[in-house]
């Protein structure tokens, strides 16, 4: 069933390049049926952004990207390994910017995209969603050096690494970006239904 809510007040009280946040000023029906006292929440509009499990089948390599993420510092080494992404443009489908991304920052030629689940990143605070998709690909997909976008600021390495590798670095807690892992545990899950007769990724 679905429950009520009411938008009672909204207004942008930040915005500057991809980020805005938003006030609102709400009430929303309660688990006993009654409707709650006004409170206020703010809301990072980010938009929807993309992200890609790539990975090489005959090699069985995965690609990662390796860069500085400023957010993380107080609570890591500011540098994440995770899978190729990005913001959806408008007027670009997921794809259409999947294949944009994965071209930029690791330098694959894809276009064959398996959806594989669509999350909210941080529900609390951001409407962000990420659409996560498979793509296989072979060592004919690389085209070009990668390494982001020098106008946007981007300095990324490109990492390959073997999925056995990379079910380690999950396993031992080295992964530490959300999509990453949620990404991997997907891959776990699609080979172990594979290895027992299922339907995997293709």
């Amino acid at each position: 069933m679905t429950k009520r809510f009411e938008i009672l007040k909204e207004r942008d009280v930040f915005r500057q390049a991809i980020f805005t946040v938003r006030e609102a000023h709400l009430r929303h029906e309660k688990y006993d049926g009654t409707m709650s006292e006004e409170i206020v929440r703010l809301n990072l509009e980010r938009g929807d952004s993309v992200a890609a499990i790539v990975h090489d089948v005959a090699r069985d390599l995965l690609y990662f990207t390796e860069q500085f993420r400023y957010p993380t510092i107080a609570n890591s080494s500011g540098w994440l390994l995770e899978l190729p992404a990005g913001a959806v443009d408008a007027g670009e489908t997921p794809e259409e910017t999947l294949a944009r991304e994965l071209l930029e920052e690791i330098g694959v030629n894809a276009s064959a995209f398996q959806p594989i689940g669509t999350f909210f990143a941080s529900p609390g605070g951001s409407s962000e969603r990420i659409l996560l998709y498979y793509a296989s690909v072979d060592q004919r997909a690389r085209v070009t050096d990668g390494g982001g976008s020098s106008e946007e600021g981007e300095d990324i390495r490109v990492v390959t690494m073997p999925v056995a590798e990379a079910m380690d670095a999950l396993a031992d807690q080295r992964i530490e970006d959300a999509k990453t892992i949620i990404g991997l545990q997907w891959l776990a899950l699609a080979q172990a239904t594979h290895d027992s007769g299922g339907h995997a990724a293709r």
